[in-house]
């Protein structure tokens, strides 16, 4: 039993690049916390933290998942997110929730695209960061290298806290820089040391001074003391540290090896002494919803305001919001405003998070982290709060897709089901949408990446028990003209009975790009009734649906219509409709017309190594590339690459850099397409079925 105090509550977040070994600790600090009777493994499929079919399967972290327990009258809360960039919406989703964030480094690998976005991302939410260097006892590891390389790479002034005893097969112990001690790990067990070993010993003053010069840069008054030659009493030593790291002006490196379990016990006492409490981190920024300004909280037991940053979905019990309290506290059959929908959201029961596994509480306080069940409203990103004072924390924003697949059902009728479940996994991965694209008449599935993409297909196929089959994406081709051009539509028909009779003329001409679409009436003297005008132009908007190049929307044009003839009985709406669809049909003909495809502005992440080959592959896509400019160690390339090319292309920038590179996109513009590629584009249009 804990008795609640928010100041011994550490929500601690672990990060990194994907295989890093951020799993492997969490399910040993989660032993550590007394909250397994065994260390959960990645490898055999015993991780409380990797509980997902999916992650068994593949052996990686896919989703953030929560686990907590007490030490030393601590109540820590551990975050696990996964480092493959497929898997990085749960990433903000997690930085969401903590107080200070764990970056893992694998000392093996070195620094990777994982840890430095694991960096850009902590430090953009303001949060304080640790890093931790792991897998030492691997060979060809060198722990004073990969902490040069982090001094290097990350512009916070970053120092040793721990050093290793042993090097490589040989590591086996931690000296703690700040406390002194020696750390012997032996057979699952720990041996404080009384006396220092001499290979710690001739560097260890070296390292403490580098702490020193660290704190003298963190608290004015030791900076002082240390010029005129006075020795600084240790204790202010570790409160400027402390200092230091709530202002994310430092960041300590600690050191161990998951899968030795060296040096992760010492994770939870750092954290006790130098991590911040709830009330500590931070200010959080919050709307207020009576004033629509911008304020910060201020944590106190009248008022609640909690953040769902991640939902997840139970077959028997379903939805279930994760949430993070920030002030105030939630009970069940509390009635709570959530101010993102503004409807009035009952509170029923209430869970801590463990894994896979739930434990009923009666309440959740400021600073705790729980899930909520059987919310009407309530989804990610939605904030509750108390109707008497209420107030709105921004969104995460979520990274926007950058592929997208079409889904195609192998068995007629699953259509719905398949519906069905894409809502359901929408719900819980922000950074995965759909919709059904009716002009090319596929469903399409956008996502991160091709790996992030499969793992929902298969989820969706599991889960939902559907059959499909994925296809490329169809290109949103346009059509448009370049010439000014008239023609006549006719339609009469009168044989017996009463006819049909409409006929118009129009010209049309083309706007500049972008410019869409006119219609201009100059019809006058009554050539055709007012009550007619408008059955031509829907006309005319029904045939630029589908236009007489390759079938493809028209757009950019203008259109004028100027005469026509009617007949005081037989005309009518239809065959005015008619006549504008196929006076705009012959028009477009003798325009000049020509087909447009959509370019889309892409940013591309990478190493300056890799700048010449991904350079190269864009302008194989026949991209243009619109600048170079430096983005800490790796260079950002911005270019227009036309869709049509950007298939796959995730996988391939990744091939190119290793792992190492990612891009963003988004839409531009519509271009000419060049005109050998147009003539394919027209000949393939003429073997698909007919549009409707």
């Amino acid at each position: 039993m804990w008795n609640y105090d928010i100041k011994k509550i550490r929500n601690i977040g672990l990060f990194g690049h994907g295989s890093s070994g951020k799993t492997s600790i969490a399910d040993i600090l989660l032993y550590l916390l007394k909250q397994n009777t065994r260390i959960g493994r990645v490898d055999n499929g015993t991780s409380v933290f990797d509980y997902d079919e999916e992650e068994i399967e593949r052996k990686i972290s896919i989703y953030l998942s929560l686990g907590y327990g007490i030490y030393n009258d601590y109540f820590f809360n551990i975050l696990d997110a996964p480092g493959y960039l497929d898997f990085i919406g749960e990433v903000y989703a997690g930085v969401k929730a903590i107080d200070s964030g764990i970056i893992v480094v694998d000392a093996s690998s070195g620094i990777e695209v994982g840890t430095e976005l694991a960096y850009k991302i902590l430090s953009e939410n303001n949060k304080p960061i640790v890093f931790f260097i792991n897998k030492l006892k691997k060979e060809h590891t060198d722990f004073y290298k990969t902490l040069d390389d982090l001094k290097k790479d990350f512009p916070t002034k970053i120092f040793a806290a721990y050093l290793p005893l042993g090097k490589e097969v040989n590591f086996s112990g931690v000296y703690d820089l700040l406390e002194d001690k020696v750390y012997l790990y032996q057979n699952e067990e720990v041996k404080v040391l009384n006396e220092v070993p001499e290979e710690i010993k001739k560097i260890k003053d070296e390292y403490y001074e580098k702490i020193v010069e660290v704190a003298c840069d963190c608290d004015e008054s030791i900076m002082n003391d240390y010029l005129e030659g006075k020795e600084i009493e240790k204790e202010r030593i570790k409160q400027a540290i402390k200092k230091g790291i709530l202002n994310r002006e430092v960041a300590p490196v600690l050191l161990g090896d998951a899968l030795n379990n060296i040096g992760i016990s010492l994770i939870l006492d750092f954290a006790i002494n130098y991590l911040p409490s709830p009330t500590d981190s931070p200010k959080v920024k919050v709307i207020d919803l009576n004033t629509n300004e911008e304020k910060e909280l201020i944590i106190n037991d009248k008022d609640t305001v909690a953040f769902c940053f991640k939902t997840l979905s139970d077959p028997h019990i379903g939805d279930l919001n994760i949430v993070r309290v920030f002030s105030g506290e939630i009970q069940p059959g509390m009635n709570l405003l959530n101010a993102t929908t503004q409807r009035e959201e009952k509170i029923n029961q209430i869970y801590y998070l463990k894994g896979k596994e739930r434990y009923e509480t009666n309440r959740l306080r400021a600073g705790e982290i729980g899930a909520l069940v059987k919310l009407k409203e309530t989804k990610t990103n939605h904030t509750l709060t108390s109707p008497n004072n209420p107030v709105k924390i921004p969104p995460i924003e979520f990274p926007p897709p950058s592929i997208s697949v079409a889904v195609v059902p192998k068995t007629k009728g699953d259509e719905e089901r398949i519906s069905n479940g894409l809502h359901r996994l929408s719900d819980e991965d922000p950074t995965f949408t759909f919709h059904y694209d009716y002009e090319l008449k596929q469903q399409l599935v956008n996502g991160l990446g091709e790996l992030h993409l499969d793992v929902i297909i298969s989820k969706l196929k599991r889960r939902f028990n559907v059959n499909i089959d994925l296809e490329k994406p169809k290109v949103p081709y346009r059509e448009t003209i370049r010439k000014t051009a008239t023609a006549m539509g006719k339609y009469v028909k009168q044989s017996g009975g009463r006819g049909q009779y409409g006929i118009c003329y129009i010209k049309i001409e083309p706007l500049e790009r972008g410019g869409g679409y006119e219609f201009v009436n100059q019809i006058f003297g009554g050539a055709i009734p007012a009550s007619y005008i408008p059955a031509v132009e829907t006309g005319i908007k029904k045939a630029m649906e589908s236009g007489v190049v390759a079938g493809y929307k028209v757009v950019d044009v203008r259109v004028i219509l100027y005469d026509g003839k009617y007949h005081p009985v037989d005309s009518s709406n239809l065959a005015f409709e008619i006549a504008g669809s196929l006076a705009f049909k012959e028009a477009q003909k003798q325009a000049d017309p020509y087909l447009l495809e959509p370019i889309y502005q892409i940013e591309v992440i990478c190493p300056e190594a890799n700048m010449g080959d991904v350079i190269g592959d864009l302008n194989a896509r026949r991209g243009r590339i619109l600048g170079i400019e430096g983005e800490g160690k790796m260079q950002k390339i911005k270019a227009l690459v036309p869709y049509a090319e950007l298939y796959k292309y995730s996988s391939t920038l990744r091939s190119i850099t290793q792992g190492r590179g990612y891009f963003t996109m988004k839409f531009s513009h519509y271009e000419e397409v060049p005109r050998e590629l147009a003539l394919k584009i027209i000949e393939e249009s003429k073997k698909e079925p007919k549009k409707e």
